[in-house]
């Protein structure tokens, strides 16, 4: 099991605000068949990011993690795709929009300047016959939200500020490269100065550190993890990395099959997994290169969204389920939703740590 920072862990938020607040968000796909149904792809997503907070949303692929990113900023591929119930609720300019009906003109004035976006290939965000300097400096054509203090904001001394806080230590030769000319580490730390040099209240980052190494990884996600605390930037982390997970974020939400199964503080969720997915994830982490073992694994694989049922989706794949009683077996394969499963051992986080299964 992963080590969990305890310092970077929070337990609940009190009576503060959340930054964004996703409710009950559902999101369809056509298949491009006329009169054919559309196909939904995830199902009555709720949950809540706080100021300041780093927060990860973790699953297997095809869990619906990216589509449930993308379509807070409505960036899921038109016409196909469909918001089909919930809501998006963003704090912009200290009052609470819908971004699931917001006009598209004025979607465009969030995108970017107050939610922006960290994508898993550095080499396909950035423009390769472009400078960095260049690309960089296009962000304050686009709306750079103020300083607290009302000052003028230098481009060329915030950039070279933010670049040297992403550990760069010669900027001038950086911003003179083309993208071609640095290494992946350093291609996604620009990525990471450039969705932070707006002042956004919100970056969403999905799975960023994919195609990096192991060390690498660390140290992006290092500069990520600092630099948003700096600014007070709210971070929504996208990957499949429990280990990441545990090391950076200070809440989880456990996606399987287009569902939330489970949330709350990473270390209660890494200590005390509810739900028999987020334990099997968890399990399937090596604990040691000292002992040769055969690894465990979650047997058979996510359903295609087309073979979703009302019930609980992990059933088949759950071994927890095949060791209950028959009628307990009977509620898990029927049309009806897992019921919510709050857990009060731990009074610090009473109505934070929650589950949605039947064996609970």
């Amino acid at each position: 099991m992963p080590e969990v920072n305890s310092e970077k862990c929070v337990a609940g938020r009190g009576n503060e605000t959340p930054v964004l607040a996703v409710r009950d968000l559902s999101v369809a796909f056509g298949n491009g068949q006329k009169n054919a149904a559309p196909v939904q792809v995830t199902d009555r997503v709720s949950f809540e990011i706080y100021p300041g907070e780093f927060f990860a949303l973790v699953g297997e692929s095809g869990c619906g993690k990216s589509v449930t990113a993308m379509s807070i900023l409505r960036l899921l591929p038109q016409p196909s795709a469909k918001i089909v119930s919930g809501s998006v609720e963003f704090i912009s300019s200290d009052k609470t929009i819908d971004l699931s009906t917001l006009a598209l003109k004025d979607l465009q004035n969030i995108r970017g300047s107050e939610i922006a976006c960290i994508f898993q290939e550095p080499m396909q965000a950035l423009n390769p016959v472009l400078t960095i300097k260049k690309q960089l400096m296009e962000v304050f054509k686009f709306g750079v939200r103020p300083s607290k203090d009302g000052a003028t904001v230098n481009p060329d001394a915030e950039i070279r500020r933010m670049l040297n806080l992403a550990g760069f230590t010669d900027p001038d030769r950086v911003l003179n490269s083309y993208p071609h000319e640095l290494s992946g580490g350093m291609l996604q730390r620009i990525c990471i100065v450039m969705a932070l040099l707006p002042k956004p209240k919100l970056i969403i980052a999905d799975e960023p550190t994919t195609a990096l190494d192991v060390t690498v990884q660390a140290q992006v996600l290092e500069v990520l993890k600092e630099m948003a605390e700096s600014t007070g930037t709210a971070v929504l982390l996208i990957t499949h990395n429990m280990g990441i997970v545990s090391q950076y974020a200070n809440r989880v939400a456990v996606m399987y099959a287009g569902r939330i199964v489970e949330v709350g503080p990473v270390r209660e969720v890494i200590k005390n997994p509810l739900h028999p997915y987020t334990q099997g994830l968890l399990a399937a982490i090596p604990e040691s290169h000292s002992e040769m073992r055969t690894l465990k694994s979650i047997p058979g694989s996510v359903p295609h969204p087309k073979d979703f049922v009302a019930g609980c989706r992990f059933a088949d794949r759950c071994e927890k389920c095949s060791a209950c009683s028959a009628e307990v077996q009977a509620k898990c394969r029927s049309n009806e939703l897992p019921p919510e499963y709050v857990d009060s051992t731990n009074e610090k986080t009473a109505g934070d740590h929650k589950a949605r299964c039947f064996a609970l």
